[in-house]
């Protein structure tokens, strides 16, 4: 199974940021990822843009499995982005290491969504290795 992990704006900040999102770094979290996800039997690949436009020429490359996104900020006003994943054959996991339903309200509401299977939220990095864990799950 081949994972992609697309991140979007300010996720590269992590770690250097708000408080909200831990210390650790978005490089760290990726390194320990694809260890992970490697004992899993899973290939994951890394893409984070700050550019709506490269969030959505990537995922209309396709060439994966499973996907991973955590659109950052794009998450709560991206029509382009959700447009995009409407597309997405894969089965893909919306992610947030916040809590998104409880922070302030515009960052309540998630357009993508309604084109995601799912969304795994509030717990930090580890929204990442519980998304990767649905995605290599065998019956």
């Amino acid at each position: 199974m081949k994972i992609l992990v697309l991140n979007g704006v300010n996720i590269n900040m992590t770690g250097k940021r708000e408080a909200v999102y831990g210390t650790e770094t978005l490089d760290s979290v990726n390194a320990r990822l694809k260890e992970y996800a490697e004992k899993r039997g899973a290939d994951i690949e890394f893409f984070q843009s700050n550019s709506e436009g490269e969030i959505v020429d990537r995922l209309q490359q396709g060439g994966f499995d499973g996907l991973i996104i955590n659109a950052g900020a794009y998450t709560h006003y991206s029509l382009a982005i959700s447009d995009a994943l409407y597309s997405v054959k894969a089965k893909k996991i919306e992610v947030h290491m916040s809590n998104i339903l409880a922070r302030e309200e515009f960052r309540q509401k998630s357009v993508i969504a309604r084109n995601c299977d799912g969304c795994i939220m509030g717990l930090g990095p580890d929204v990442y290795f519980l998304a990767v864990d649905h995605l290599t799950w065998k019956d």
